[in-house]
């Protein structure tokens, strides 16, 4: 069995020490009918682990706390925590997953959450970002379920960093040139929108920041005609949620006022790297790229989208998305103890602040053996990033739009006030 024992690459490590600031973890659950034991679980998730290197893997560091390396866990076996309460696994992923960091030095970077009452089950797979994203989670919980039904199987490779995996025009000096004049591009950006952030409501001190989690969904004849109005104004449905939250955002910081207001998008640039690595493949694999939407009372909904499209087009045109991964071997802190000066420049400057995660239609599996699944959804911490995030995916008929905050920096009201106005702004627009 092949196994990953390298250094973390900039992009690995900037999660890992974010993470030992604030949580940092990314999360799938997905809710399952039949019989389903946690022994079943404890034998899936092994064979789980068998099939994914990067699940075998803890990290070690020098006692500077730098040269964080992936090594051999000490605890090599797949936890499963039961929880006996229907419907509880809201309150678990908001008090327990978002809060509670995977322990890295004894591995694995992963976990499993099983709430139960009787065959009622909702299964949790909680990662810690240095290994995932919402991608990754929502394929590795289907395959775990795969497994548990009796799956044979299907040992993936270890893979190289995902920078080591960049086009050559992303490496080396001419990486370096390309960082340099995506630097001025988006510095000269920002002079002329002079966009908008959400400002904390509270100074929390970065290791005291815990995510919380809000829940909205989309679906019947109300999904049916979002789709159908997207496609008839030209508009993704990802740029209407989008200039949805810039509406509601914009009138939480500034009632009555009008401006622009810097949202982040992440970017899917598996596709991009040589070779393409497979979504089956587990990793964080993602990077954001910032916009700057109009809000105000004269905004109309379809044209800020609209605008977001083209923007968004123009960022992947000129594949900003990878310049902005080969800078962070430029500004990643090497450690904790210095990472004050970095993370503080992601929060004033970075894209982060306010972001929505859209992976779009994501095919979970209706039935698996004798299961009927349905709710399939992710949902992801913030740590050092933001203050604001929303997670998007539309599997098994339903549009899941989680918002997640930072507690304190945003309150509970305003949480919700920015959701439910998001929400309201995104129905009120449809035809």
């Amino acid at each position: 069995m092949s196994e990953i024992r390298r250094e973390l690459s900039p992009v690995e490590r900037w999660y890992w020490v974010a993470d030992q600031v604030s949580p940092l973890n990314v999360i799938a659950r997905v809710h399952v009918r039949g019989p389903l034991s946690d022994e079943l679980l404890v034998d899936a998730a092994a064979r789980l682990a068998a099939e994914q290197p990067l699940l075998r893997v803890s990290i070690a560091a020098d006692t500077d706390g730098t040269r964080p390396r992936f090594v051999a866990p000490a605890q090599p076996t797949i936890p499963v925590r039961s929880v006996v309460e229907a419907d509880a696994w809201e309150r678990e992923v908001d008090s327990v997953e978002l809060s509670t960091s995977l322990d890295w030095r004894t591995g694995p970077l992963v976990r499993i959450l099983h709430v139960s009452a009787d065959d009622s089950h909702d299964i949790v797979l909680t990662a810690s970002h240095i290994i995932a994203d919402g991608t990754t989670v929502l394929v590795l919980l289907q395959r775990l379920l795969e497994l548990a039904a009796g799956a044979e199987l299907a040992p993936r490779n270890p893979l190289p960093a995902p920078e080591e995996l960049l086009p050559k025009g992303f490496r080396g000096p001419r990486g370096g040139l390309r960082i340099v004049g995506g630097g001025v591009a988006d510095q000269v950006t920002v002079a002329v929108a002079r966009p908008a952030r959400l400002q904390p409501e509270v100074a929390v001190d970065a290791a005291r920041r815990r995510t919380r989690l809000i829940r909205h969904r989309i679906d019947g004849d109300v999904l049916a005609a979002l789709v159908d109005t997207c496609r008839a104004k030209g508009v993704t449905v990802h740029g209407a949620l989008t200039a949805a939250m810039a509406s509601a955002i914009g009138q939480e910081i500034d009632p009555g006022g009008s401006g622009r207001l810097c949202i982040g998008s992440p970017i899917d640039f598996r596709g991009e790297l040589e070779p393409p690595v497979p979504k089956d493949d587990a990793g964080a694999y993602v990077a954001t790229v910032p916009s700057h939407l109009q809000y105000g009372e004269s905004v109309d909904l379809w044209d800020c989208g609209r605008s977001l499209n083209t923007e968004l087009e123009r960022r992947k045109r000129f594949r900003q998305h990878l310049v902005l991964l080969a800078t962070l071997r430029l500004i990643c802190p090497k450690s904790v103890s210095s990472s004050g000066r970095s993370f503080a420049l992601a929060e004033s400057k970075g894209p982060g602040n306010v972001c929505i995660s859209n992976i779009g239609r994501f095919d979970f599996a209706g039935r698996i053996g004798e299961w009927e699944l349905s709710g399939a959804q992710f949902i992801a911490g913030i740590s050092i990033s933001g203050f604001y995030v929303a997670t998007v995916n539309t599997s098994h008929g339903v549009l899941h739009w989680n918002f997640t905050y930072i507690d304190e920096c945003v309150s509970r009201e305003r949480a919700n006030r920015i959701a439910d106005g998001a929400v309201r702004t995104l129905l009120a627009g449809i035809e």
